[in-house]
């Protein structure tokens, strides 16, 4: 494990408040560039808040947000004439493919690539986001979570990957409870001000 210095600066104070638990963190060689490996150090969480209400409520233990943030360098380093604009896309690409590959390893299906947008970080850099949707089947539910996913990079003190996903309604309606406690009332609309904060907060 590399130390502290390789993740990226992720904003605690926000993720503490919204519920957000760290559950994982790796170093890893993430893809391969023609003339370098990509390593990754990522932090992941988890939204233990709504998943353990979920629990309570309805006796379902299921994950139903996640955000993770990762800083990426080069090994070996990059070449002294390139430049990051010249790999960017290339960098861009290949996050969106993984996490797409992420996304279905979660076991969601029907995974698609939609928009792309394109936001200023806290810091000040431009980011690119892109949307993926996907769908997953809860059968001790007997419902479907259907979700949107964003991940957006960008180059700044180094590259950035940041993405997340959370459902396309609120946990209460997949669920079908009539008196659900506030914390599954929620709506997308919530969810993706919260995660695209938390992406913009990256650094």
């Amino acid at each position: 494990m590399s130390d502290d210095a390789s993740f990226p600066a992720v904003p605690t104070d926000a993720l503490d408040e919204g519920g957000w638990a760290l559950a994982d963190e790796s170093v890893e060689t993430v893809f391969k560039l023609p003339t370098a490996s990509v390593v990754g150090a990522t932090r992941v969480y988890d939204d233990e808040r709504t998943r353990e209400a979920a629990q309570r409520a309805a006796g379902v233990d299921q994950q139903w947000r996640f955000f993770f943030a990762t800083a990426l360098t080069f090994t070996p380093p990059l070449a002294p004439g390139i430049g990051p604009a010249m790999i960017l896309s290339t960098v861009r690409s290949e996050a969106e493919s993984t996490f797409a590959d992420e996304l279905r390893d979660r076991g969601f299906e029907r995974v698609e690539r939609g928009r792309r947008e394109r936001v200023r970080t806290d810091s000040g850099d431009r980011a690119r986001l892109r949307t993926y949707s996907g769908e997953l089947a809860l059968p001790a539910a007997d419902a479907a979570l259907s979700i949107t996913g964003w991940v957006g990079v960008w180059h700044g003190d180094g590259f950035r990957i940041a993405a997340g996903a959370y459902p396309d309604r609120p946990v209460a309606d997949v669920l079908a409870l009539d008196d659900p406690p506030t914390e599954l009332r929620r709506g997308p609309r919530d969810y993706r001000e919260e995660l695209l904060a938390l992406i913009r907060a990256v650094e």
